[in-house]
């Protein structure tokens, strides 16, 4: 599950030093790592596991490009984490938009890891009745912006050693009824990664997935029923504990911290009370 709503801060532990900034072909400026910084891009970044995955490599020591559609929370973020994070407002659907963000990224400097947070389900219907335009969304957004992203950095993560990372969704191992969209865009994440993986064996290059379950944040059940609060609430009634999207981030962030030797093929990451999405303990 993808791009959800965190509340919680994570106050960096490291201070970081930060060259003074340069300007992009695009126009832009853009804070400048200083030498020995590890540099990330994490889509999806302006709330949930985005947001939260921005923190934790902040904390980790890491300089972070966060990138997502909402510039104002972007911005917040960046204020809160100051000069470790370098905002870009961009639409990973769009192919202009993202190329306009790439060449920014890239002009600022070497890029060590992607971490492909973006993503969400639309609508929980039938098969026989389900929406083709929340299908096409889904597969826009989870697929083929996770796709675009990572064809244009992947020359760059090569040249550093770095790693691809994908945040998928247990939706990607085991489908249900309502799911079929959304566990078919989390499947062809999944299998995105493994064929990555087995096509750059051989390259200096990590390829991780990781599935969570049960993730309980605001939007990402809000986004999916179309703002049913209702609905969205019901998703987590009675479940101890469920995770937070600061529990993925720090998944995302000990894979990444491993020797860039060691690949972490794949994280499945669920609560306690979460056996699979049909047998969940309920109070």
């Amino acid at each position: 599950m993808t791009e959800q709503q965190t509340t919680q801060s994570v106050t960096p532990t490291a201070t970081r030093h930060v060259t003074p900034v340069a300007t992009s072909p695009a126009g832009q400026s853009t804070p400048q790592p200083a030498d020995g910084d590890q540099r990330a891009v994490v889509t999806g970044a302006s709330s949930g596991i985005g947001a939260a995955t921005v923190r934790a490599l902040v904390a980790d020591g890491w300089h972070v490009v966060a990138l997502a559609r909402r510039a104002e929370r972007l911005n917040a973020l960046a204020q809160e984490l100051g000069d470790a994070v370098e905002p870009i407002a961009a639409d990973i659907t769009d192919e202009s938009s993202t190329q306009a963000a790439v060449e920014t990224i890239l002009a600022g400097g070497p890029v060590k890891a992607l971490v492909n947070c973006a993503g969400g389900a639309i609508g929980k219907d039938p098969v026989a009745t389900a929406s083709i335009d929340d299908w096409r969304a889904m597969y826009e957004l989870n697929v083929l912006g996770t796709l675009r992203m990572t064809q244009k950095l992947l020359p760059a993560l090569k040249k550093s050693a770095g790693t691809v990372l994908i945040i998928s969704s247990t939706a990607g191992i085991e489908p249900y009824e309502g799911g079929a969209g959304y566990c078919a865009s989390k499947f062809a994440e999944r299998v995105m990664a493994r064929v990555l993986r087995l096509e750059m064996i051989g390259e200096p290059i990590r390829v991780v997935d990781i599935s969570p379950g049960m993730v309980h944040t605001d939007e990402f059940s809000m986004r999916r029923f179309h703002g049913d609060a209702a609905k969205a609430a019901a998703v987590y009634a009675g479940v101890p504990d469920p995770l937070k999207a600061e529990d993925v981030a720090e998944c995302i962030r000990w894979a990444l911290d491993q020797p860039d030797t060691v690949d972490i093929d794949s994280i499945v990451v669920r609560p306690r009370a979460e056996g699979s999405y049909t047998k969940v303990f309920r109070k």
